[in-house]
């Protein structure tokens, strides 16, 4: 069974980094699943093994990274007010993003409609909600107050990548800490 599971771990690592690879120069909705498999040195009756379709192997793709995304947000505990949570949160967006620039590149902002920005948008809701709950402040809804930080971040976050280059992480995180109040009580 060892056996099965490091074949089936690495036909799946090895189709996902064949997409990655074929999204450097085509959009998702141009990618055909006999490109995935030619380009990966596969059959197609291994690829259906192991997907559905393009669209399982891209979830199957973008759940990973989720899960990657997440359990770094998890190490945002240590933090002493709304401030400092959110600087730390999108300091560990942006190491994350960095570290992984091209993959998200490629993934957001070069395929339109990219299931990637539901998925790190998600990500981020999970863990402000969280904290914002956690928090309670008092006379504004936590709906309202996760919308807004959502919202403020996620889309500097993309004019980032867009731009890259024009401004480094540093700038990102200095520009929004003057933009960040210190506590919503």
């Amino acid at each position: 069974m060892g056996k099965t599971d490091l074949r089936v771990i690495k036909t799946e690592k090895i189709l996902n980094e064949t997409l990655l690879e074929i999204l450097k120069e085509k959009s998702f909705e141009e990618v055909k699943v006999s490109d995935i498999c030619d380009k990966a040195l596969i059959n197609r009756s291994t690829f259906y093994s192991h997907f559905t379709d393009k669209y399982d192997l891209l979830n199957s793709l973008i759940k990973n990274m989720k899960n990657n995304l997440i359990e770094e947000l998890h190490k945002n505990k240590n933090v002493s007010n709304s401030k400092e949570y959110y600087i730390e949160l999108i300091s560990i967006l942006l190491n994350h993003l960095e570290e992984k620039q091209e993959l998200y590149t490629n993934i957001m902002i070069n395929n339109q409609y990219s299931i990637a920005i539901n998925m790190v948008y998600n990500a981020l809701t999970e863990d402000i909600t969280k904290r914002i709950e956690e928090d309670k402040p008092s006379d504004i809804p936590s709906r309202i107050i996760s919308s807004f930080y959502i919202g403020a971040i996620f889309c500097t976050v993309i004019e980032w990548l867009r731009d890259k280059g024009k401004y480094t992480k540093e700038d990102i995180i200095k520009y929004l800490s003057k933009l960040i109040n210190d506590n919503l009580k």
